[in-house]
C-alpha cells in the first residue's frame, strides 16, 4: 500500500507556510516518520528539503500529480513528535510561519567534520578537584524548597517560583533538583544568562555532574552545537546547560527544565519568533509531562504575579547560605546634594572614602555604570526629575532636530530652558562611558591594579571568562563595568559594589524602565559581601527618592512590587493588561510612517467594538536599520486574546512588512 508524507517546504515565506503531498518511496517507508528532513522536487526546483509534518495512506489530490520523495537530508537533526507539536504552537503564539518556528526549534543543522570534534564547555575539572569534592549540603531553607519542590511535582505540577535573595544558594538548590531528575531516569536543562556561561559557573556543575554535562552558547561553531544536540538525542547526555536556544535540545525523557534569572531580558527573542523563554518552557514542560523552575532575587512582575495568583507554586529562600552572611549594608548618595557642595567627580565623598578603605585592607571592589537606557534621555541636574511624556509617563528621548519625543504615543515638546518641575537651568543629558570611568578609576586611585569589563574588552570566544577568571584570582583590585558584571557573579573577596549613576535606566523610554531599575540595583547590591567578609554598597542616584531606588537599597522586592504592580494597573500595561507591539518595516522613511498611519486606522475601524487603544506611529521617530525604516505602533487592551486576533489581521494584511511583539 502507498504511504504518503505531508511535507513543508524549507523556505520562511508566507505563502509557502502550507504542506504538498510526496509519495514515500518503499526504500525510504521505515526512515520517515513524522518530524524527519527530507529532500523532494519541487515547482521549477530539482530538489528542496523540508519536513514531514503529517503521514497519510490517503492521497489528497490525483494520484498522478503526486511526486515521490527524493531522501533523507543528509547531516540533519530529525523533529520529534513533541518538537513538532511545540513548532505549531509557537506559530499561533507568536504570529510567526510555521517554517519560523521549526527553525528556531530546531537550531542546529550542521554536523561536525570528521576529526574536528571538540567540547566546547568550560575546562573540565581536574582529577584532584573530583577526587576533594564533596557536594555541601543543604540547609534546612534549601532542603524545604526541595520538599515543596517534590511534592508539587506530585500533585499539580504547577510551575514553581523559586523565589531567593542573592547568595540564598540557588544554585545548590538546582543542583539537587537536577539530581533527583537524573536518578530517576530522566534528563534537565538549565537555562542561564548568556552572560553567566562562564568558567566560575560551570565548572561545579561538571564537578557535580560528571562529563554527561553539555553546554550550548552563541560563541559556539555549528559543528559544536549540532554535537551537543546529537549527544543529548542519543541520550549520551544527562543535562544541558546554556541560553534561551538551549531549551530546544531534543532530549528523550525531559524531566525538569531550570531558568535561573528567569527576569533576565535576555531570555526573551529579538528575531521572529518572538518568544519568551519562559513561555515556550511552560508549554514544553506540558507536552514533556517535565517540571519547571523559575529562579530569581528579582523575579519578574510577571511570574511574581502567578505566584500570587497560585498560578505557579512559590517557594522562598529569605536568607544568605553561608552561615553568618548578611545582606550588604546599602548607603545612598544624593548626587543633588554632591553638585550643590561642588562635588563633581564621578565619585561622591562616600565612595570614595569606601574605596580607599578596601584597597588599604587588600579587598575587591565593583563599580557598576548602569548605562542602559541613557542614550538620549534628559533630565534635571538640580531636582534629578526626568523629563517625561504626560500621556504615557515615559520618558522623552532627545532627537538632533532640538525636539524631545515620546516613543510610544509621538508626543514632541521643544528641549526647555529650564527645568519645568524647580525651574533650574542645568538640564542635560548624560554621557559618561566604562572607559571614562577607568581613566579616572587610575587617576584617582593610582595604586590600584584595573580591569574594564565591557563589549569592547569582552570581545572574542573567552572574552567574558578571560577578564571574570583574573579578578576571580585576585589579579585586580576594582572591576569597572556594566550590567554584564552584575549577572550572578560570585566573588567572595567583593566587599563593595559602587553604582555609579544608578537612577539612569529609570529614564529609559519603555513602561517597565522601574522594574528593570530594581533589577540592576539588587543584583549590582548582591555582589558584595558573598562570603565570610562583610559588605557594603554605595548607590549613587539624583533620585533617592523613587520607589525603585529606595526599595533595593533595602532589598525589599515585595515592597516594590506593590508599587510598581499598582502603576501597571492605572496604565493597563503588563501583567495587568495586554500590549502589542507591531514594527511596520518599509524602504523610505515617508512610505513607512503613512503605511504605519493606515495600519492604525485600519486596526481601530475593524475592532472598534473591541476598542483598543492604539498610540503611534512616532511622528519624526525614524528608526533605521540595515537600510530598512521602522514605525511602531502601540496597541494595549486587557484581553490578550483580542491583541492575537488584531495580529493575525495586521499579518494578513501586511505580510512580512510587519513584525510583531505580543508582552
Amino acid at each position: 500500500m502507498a504511504r504518503y508524507a505531508d511535507v513543508i517546504v524549507n523556505i520562511s515565506r508566507e505563502e509557502l507556510d502550507k504542506s504538498f503531498q510526496y509519495r514515500i518511496p518503499d526504500e525510504l517507508q521505515e526512515a520517515v516518520t513524522l518530524g524527519t528532513k527530507v529532500e523532494f522536487p519541487f515547482s521549477t526546483r530539482a530538489k528542496v528539503s523540508g519536513y514531514v509534518v503529517g503521514l497519510s495512506d490517503e492521497p489528497k489530490i490525483e494520484e498522478a500529480r503526486i511526486k515521490d520523495l527524493i531522501g533523507l537530508a543528509k547531516r540533519s537533526v530529525t523533529a520529534t513528535d513533541r518538537m513538532m507539536a511545540l513548532a505549531g504552537w509557537m506559530k499561533d503564539a507568536y504570529g510567526c510561519t510555521y517554517n519560523q518556528a521549526l527553525k528556531t526549534v530546531l537550531p542546529a543543522k550542521s554536523a561536525v567534520r570528521k576529526g574536528k570534534t571538540r567540547v566546547a564547555a568550560a575546562d573540565l575539572p581536574s582529577e584532584e578537584e573530583r577526587a576533594a569534592y564533596v557536594p555541601a549540603p543543604l540547609n534546612t531553607l534549601q532542603k524545604k524548597a526541595v520538599r515543596d519542590f517534590l511534592e508539587e511535582r506530585n500533585t499539580g505540577n504547577r510551575p514553581c517560583l523559586l523565589f531567593g535573595v542573592t547568595g540564598s544558594g540557588k544554585t545548590e538548590v538546582y543542583m539537587e533538583l537536577i539530581r533527583l531528575c537524573i536518578e530517576s531516569g530522566r534528563q534537565a536543562i538549565l537555562l542561564i544568562p548568556e552572560i553567566s556561561l562562564t568558567r566560575q559557573n560551570l565548572h561545579r556543575f561538571f564537578l557535580r555532574f560528571g562529563e554527561r554535562v553539555g553546554v550550548l552558547n552563541s560563541r559556539q561553531s555549528e559543528g559544536e552545537k549540532y554535537e551537543t544536540v546529537r549527544k543529548a538525542a542519543a541520550g549520551e547526555l544527562d543535562l544541558v546547560i546554556g541560553p534561551r536556544s538551549a531549551l530546544f535540545v531534543p532530549f528523550p525523557q525531559l524531566g525538569l527544565i531550570i531558568i535561573d534569572e528567569e527576569h533576565e531580558h535576555s531570555y526573551k527573542s529579538d528575531l521572529t519568533p518572538r518568544y519568551r523563554a519562559g513561555e515556550v518552557a511552560r508549554k514544553l514542560c506540558e507536552l514533556s509531562g517535565a517540571s519547571l523552575v523559575l529562579g530569581s532575587a528579582t523575579p519578574s512582575l510577571d511570574s511574581f504575579s502567578r505566584a500570587e495568583s497560585g498560578e505557579y507554586r512559590l517557594l522562598r529562600l529569605p536568607e544568605r547560605a553561608v552561615s553568618g552572611a548578611q545582606l550588604p549594608a546599602v548607603s545612598v548618595v544624593d548626587l543633588r546634594q554632591e553638585l550643590a557642595d561642588g562635588n563633581k567627580s564621578v565619585f561622591s565623598r562616600l565612595l570614595s572614602e569606601k574605596i580607599e578603605e578596601r584597597l588599604a585592607r587588600k579587598e575587591q571592589v565593583m563599580l557598576f555604570l548602569n548605562r542602559r537606557g541613557y542614550a538620549g534621555f534628559v533630565s534635571c541636574r538640580s531636582c534629578g526629575k526626568p523629563l517625561t511624556c504626560p500621556h504615557c509617563s515615559i520618558s522623552l528621548t532627545y532627537h538632533r532636530d532640538g525636539k524631545l519625543r515620546c516613543h510610544y504615543c509621538g508626543y514632541s515638546a521643544p528641549f526647555p530652558n529650564a527645568c519645568p518641575s524647580c525651574g533650574s537651568p542645568y538640564v542635560a543629558a548624560f554621557g559618561t562611558g566604562t572607559q571614562k570611568v577607568e581613566t579616572i578609576v587610575k587617576k584617582a586611585f593610582p595604586g590600584a591594579r584595573v580591569l574594564r569589563m565591557d563589549a569592547d574588552t569582552t570581545a572574542g570566544k573567552a572574552g567574558h571568562s578571560r577578564i571574570l577568571d583574573a579578578f576571580d584570582r585576585d589579579e585586580a583590585d576594582i572591576l569597572v563595568g556594566t550590567q554584564m558584571i552584575v549577572k550572578g557573579h560570585d566573588f567572595p573577596r567583593v566587599t563593595l559594589v559602587g553604582v555609579l549613576a544608578a537612577d539612569l535606566s529609570l529614564y529609559a523610554p519603555e513602561y517597565d524602565a522601574a522594574e528593570r531599575t530594581f533589577e540592576l540595583l539588587t543584583q549590582a547590591s548582591g555582589r558584595a559581601g558573598r562570603g565570610n567578609l562583610p559588605g557594603e554598597v554605595v548607590i549613587q542616584t539624583y533620585m533617592p527618592e523613587h520607589y525603585a531606588v529606595e526599595a533595593a537599597s533595602r532589598q525589599d522586592y515585595e515592597g516594590f512590587y506593590r508599587e510598581e504592580i499598582a502603576f501597571r494597573r492605572l496604565m493597563h500595561y503588563p501583567p495587568a493588561g495586554g500590549l502589542l507591539i507591531a514594527a511596520v518595516s518599509g524602504n523610505d522613511a515617508a512610505g513607512c510612517e503613512k503605511k504605519a498611519k493606515a495600519l492604525r486606522e485600519v486596526i481601530e475601524d475593524t475592532f472598534l467594538e473591541e476598542a483598543p487603544v492604539v498610540t503611534g506611529p512616532a511622528e519624526g521617530v525614524e528608526i533605521k536599520r540595515k537600510d530598512v525604516y521602522r514605525q511602531q505602533l502601540m496597541i494595549r487592551h486587557p484581553d490578550a486574546g483580542v491583541l492575537r486576533k488584531i495580529r493575525a489581521y495586521a499579518a494578513h494584511l501586511l505580510g512580512e512588512t510587519v513584525q510583531f511583539e505580543l508582552q
